[in-house]
């Protein structure tokens, strides 16, 4: 029996993957909030025969981001233990000797945004919406638990299901870590998979060396003086002092960082003033810095705090910076990611298997890179014809359904393969 006949996905499995991302996607639940999503999870292990262990993880925040810098964001992190995580387990029974251990990762958690597509399975939570796949990435890997089950006579080691809460800025990842997800057995490779509509369903993408960017925080706060818009001398104004500073932000990328370092510093929101005609007193500056090198991301957040409190100055008003740093840079290992392909390309048919590029948006899976080699590939969930063309984190991001079964087999096929299970 051939890997792609090993990992075949039944006509009735497919249909029971397509309902089960459905109830997930009209049911979104936000980071450490991902209840029923759990309980979903556990209940199918549980019926696949799949051993596991729910409360693992938590709320990552406190442990990658410095705790004088959370307070004055006004950030109170939860519990790093015992929250909606779930690690299933497979244990290969073939009986030729220990075998490895490989670490297969999906995300719960969704976005807190309103959902504008109009379809059957619409988010039912206002001001929620799996807008990143993570419905998806649950669905698949709950598939993947039931084949591997199933198939666990044809492999030694070990199989650790990942099901992680809080990726959306949580570090739910690093939680589970410290909860010890990477330890007995120790884990000799992790991978996961990310919807990418890059692709269209059936096709798969991926690459060795960066894969996500370091993804920082910031919000500037600029103190002024008020006054009456018709007498601006009387007054500093902090709308103008704002808006020089958001210049002088984008000159730090353009002017101090090298053409071929890469890194993004972008200015999202800007909140002040109440009337057209009053000078307001405060301004608020908040947005990210997307970057890959360590040197790069120091220089920014140290620029950026001379630049905001020096133009303040020049112009007679103060700024406060408050930096978090989010999840690190995210790399790919070499030889993780080429078992990978192999398994993909006999599975799915080397027409079918890209090379992608690093992307600037963050990944907590970077935590897991940064202690074992790690793949993560993009899946592709693109459909023109039902207008499927959206990105993460749009209103309108949907996933051609047929992609789910493709995913459960990737996936399944490169557990398998690392795993150097056998065909006949």
């Amino acid at each position: 029996m051939s890997l792609a006949e090993i990992v075949q996905v039944s006509p009735e499995m497919d249909a029971w993957l397509r309902e089960t991302r459905r109830l997930i996607h009209v049911n979104p639940e936000l980071m450490f909030e991902e209840e029923a999503t759990s309980d979903l999870v556990q209940k199918h292990l549980t019926e696949a025969g799949v051993e596991y262990k729910p409360g693992v993880g938590g709320d990552g925040r406190s442990l990658y981001m410095d705790a004088e810098e959370l307070k004055r964001a006004g950030i109170t992190p939860g519990p790093a233990t015992g929250g909606t995580g779930v690690l299933g387990t497979v244990v290969g029974a073939r009986g030729e000797g220990p075998g490895k251990t490989v670490l297969l990762r999906a995300d719960m958690d969704a976005l807190p945004m309103d959902e504008e597509n109009d379809v059957e399975y619409k988010s039912r939570n206002p001001g929620k919406m799996h807008a990143c796949g993570h419905d998806l990435h649950t669905t698949v890997l709950m598939g993947v638990a039931e084949l591997l089950e199933k198939n666990k006579h044809r492999f030694d080691g070990t199989v650790k299901l990942m099901f992680q809460p809080g990726e959306e800025g949580g570090g739910g990842a690093l939680a589970m870590i410290e909860d010890g997800i990477l330890e007995d057995p120790k884990v000799d490779a992790a991978y996961a998979l990310h919807v990418s509509p890059e692709h269209p369903a059936g096709h798969v993408s991926m690459n060795h060396g960066p894969r996500s960017a370091a993804a920082d925080m910031f919000e500037i706060h600029v103190r002024g003086v008020g006054g009456h818009g018709a007498f601006p001398q009387g007054a500093v104004d902090t709308v103008y002092v704002a808006a020089q500073i958001i210049v002088g932000l984008q000159e730090i990328v353009s002017r101090e960082v090298a053409a071929l370092d890469q890194a993004v510093l972008s200015v999202t929101t800007i909140h002040t003033g109440t009337a057209m005609n009053i000078i307001p007193e405060r301004a608020v500056l908040t947005g990210t810095v997307r970057t890959y090198d360590e040197g790069v991301r120091d220089l920014i957040q140290k620029r950026m705090t001379e630049v905001a409190e020096g133009i303040a100055k020049a112009y007679r008003a103060e700024a406060e910076i408050v930096y978090l740093r989010g999840y690190p840079s995210m790399q790919n290992d070499e030889e993780t990611v080429q078992i990978a392909r192999e398994a993909c390309i006999e599975v799915l048919g080397e027409d079918f298997v890209h090379d992608s590029t690093p992307m600037m948006a963050g990944e907590d899976m970077a935590y897991v890179s940064a202690r074992v080699p790690t793949c993560m590939y993009s899946l592709g969930v693109k459909n023109e014809e039902r207008g499927i063309i959206y990105p993460p984190h749009h209103p309108r991001f949907d996933a051609d359904e047929d992609a789910i079964a493709v995913g459960v087999q990737s996936m399944a096929a490169i557990a398998l393969r690392f795993l150097e299970a056998d065909e006949a």
